[in-house]
């Protein structure tokens, strides 16, 4: 996540893990959500920038890419598995 530190990176790739998790109706743990926030805001985030679309370094911002990249890679991930 771009202009935050590790902590904060964190706390909103949790944030963003769980509610990623109620919307895809999964069923993951704290250390899931956390990983799925993080990598979903980091590949949404390069997609974007293929585009030229830049998301701010804000918290919001930054929060509401890492939702709609988790949700991708849930998406993703259910459309390999089965």
């Amino acid at each position: 996540m771009t202009g935050l530190g590790w902590i904060m990176t964190i706390i909103i790739g949790g944030i963003a893990g769980y509610i990623a998790e109620k919307i895809m109706k999964a069923n993951m743990g704290l250390f899931a959500n956390i990983i799925v926030g993080i990598l979903g805001a980091v590949v949404l985030n390069f997609l974007l920038g293929l585009v030229g679309i830049v998301a701010s370094g804000g918290i919001i911002a930054q929060g509401v890419v890492a939702v709609i990249g988790a949700c991708l890679l849930i998406w993703a991930f259910r459309a390999i598995r089965s």
